[in-house]
């Protein structure tokens, strides 16, 4: 029997109960747990929702080791502007992780060091100083924003996004810690395929590839189903913020002959709700708009269940969770081939539109819409595709391929010291 090995995880976002990058570190924290025992250091935040989860599930418990450390209170210019948030306040959270990993690996003596969460590749904290094999990620962010796809997110989001863009090519080029992690880590993950494209072109280092998102507790049995006689039913979901971009799919909406009826459910709430919705009432399509707002997620999935096709618009993401469940509940997937979603969407399961301008995805956007919605066998064949590849995202075969992972890191350590360049399959 393989031996379970003892490592260390760095995950200060890791809480059961919520979604982002606290379900990230939860998820995989307790999928590594399912073939090694680890002890991972996350945010006081976090005690309460994961000793909890951990008193309901003692299988878990007897492989999963917590250590929280408090936060401080946030200043107010890191609540206006998250990334200084990053630069200071989890640097300085980092430190503090390293110091406590520093006395647990006197008492444990780690085979090896895993950095999960936050996702960001600004932040690789500093495990890589130990004298065990240091493992970093998913790891996301480090991806431009295209510069002509900015205007498209209204003035706020080109100004932020513009920015990040700058600051992103400032780091790549003089960041001390990202240079740090990137060079001593002996096995990098990526969240997609453009960020260990991303990662090989910056800092010259090949990643293996696995999407940081998996199944949502409830996977459909039947792929979903319409009445053509009836209105083809679309949903869309994520925070209203201007890297959603929902109004792509409303100028599409627009678009579409008088003779197609439709209906969309937007899910989720933000800073851009207001504007969103009176660029709905200005293209006359509020009649056909059910703005639900943020539902609990059980709530939200039963909501997405009920559609016929799932859209997403976002000009800036990594995998994105609501694009894995709506696979996992038989709906087929419109998306822009960028991002993650070009890694999960095939031709079995969705529709991937490029994205080179905003009027052609647009144009593009809606005539899928309009083939989809009189054409019922294709878009049955597509619901049947999206089941068969939510299979691909299960917890199990993430485990199995960080375990690979970790495997050939120790075995190139053994036998020949150096840094491990094999990069994983996609998944």
């Amino acid at each position: 029997m393989t031996r379970r090995l003892t490592v260390l995880l760095c995950a200060y976002a890791c809480d059961p109960t919520r979604g982002s990058e606290n379900a990230v570190g939860w998820a995989w924290s307790t999928a590594i747990a399912q073939y090694h025992d680890v002890w991972v250091i996350a945010g006081e935040q976090c005690r309460g929702p994961v000793e909890a989860e951990l008193g309901r599930r003692p299988e878990l418990a007897e492989h999963m080791h917590f250590y929280f450390i408090r936060q401080r209170q946030l200043h107010w210019l890191e609540r206006i502007w998250p990334p200084l948030e990053m630069l200071t306040y989890i640097h300085q959270w980092q430190r503090a992780a390293y110091r406590l990993a520093c006395r647990l690996h006197q008492e444990v003596r780690f085979d090896l060091v895993h950095q999960v969460t936050y996702v960001g590749w600004r932040a690789p904290g500093l495990l890589w100083k130990l004298d065990v094999p240091f493992v970093w990620g998913p790891i996301g962010g480090i991806e431009n924003t295209p510069w002509r796809l900015l205007p498209a997110m209204g003035t706020r989001g080109l100004v932020y996004y513009g920015l990040r863009n700058v600051i992103n090519g400032f780091q790549i080029r003089f960041s001390y810690l990202p240079r740090q992690g990137f060079r001593r880590a002996a096995a990098l993950i990526a969240a997609t395929s453009g960020v260990a494209r991303c990662i090989e072109r910056s800092y010259a280092r090949r990643a293996n590839v696995i999407c940081e998102v998996s199944l949502p507790p409830v996977v459909a049995a039947e792929p979903s189903v319409r009445d053509p006689a009836k209105p083809l039913k679309m949903a869309w979901s994520g925070e209203h913020q201007p890297g959603k971009a929902l109004p792509l799919l409303l100028h599409a909406l627009a678009r579409l002959p008088a003779e197609v009826p439709w209906e969309l459910d937007v899910l989720g709430q933000g800073p851009c709700t207001q504007a969103w919705r009176r660029v709905s009432r200005a293209l006359g399509l509020d009649p056909q708009v059910t703005w639900h707002g943020w539902l609990p997620r059980q709530d939200a999935l039963r909501v997405v269940r009920t559609a016929h096709l799932f859209v997403i618009t976002s000009l800036k993401d990594l995998t994105s969770t609501v694009i894995i469940e709506a696979l996992a509940l038989g709906v087929p997937v419109i998306c822009p081939d960028h991002c993650g979603f070009s890694d999960v969407v095939t031709d079995e399961c969705g529709i991937k539109l490029p994205i080179d301008s905003v009027r052609h995805f647009e144009a593009e956007l809606a005539q899928a819409i309009v083939r989809l919605a009189s054409d019922e066998p294709e878009r049955r064949r597509l619901a049947a595709g999206a089941l068969e590849r939510a299979k691909d995202f299960s917890w199990e075969k993430k485990a199995e391929a960080v375990d690979q992972i970790y495997r050939r890191v120790l075995a190139q350590r053994a036998g020949q010291p150096g840094q491990i360049e094999q990069p994983a399959a996609e998944m």
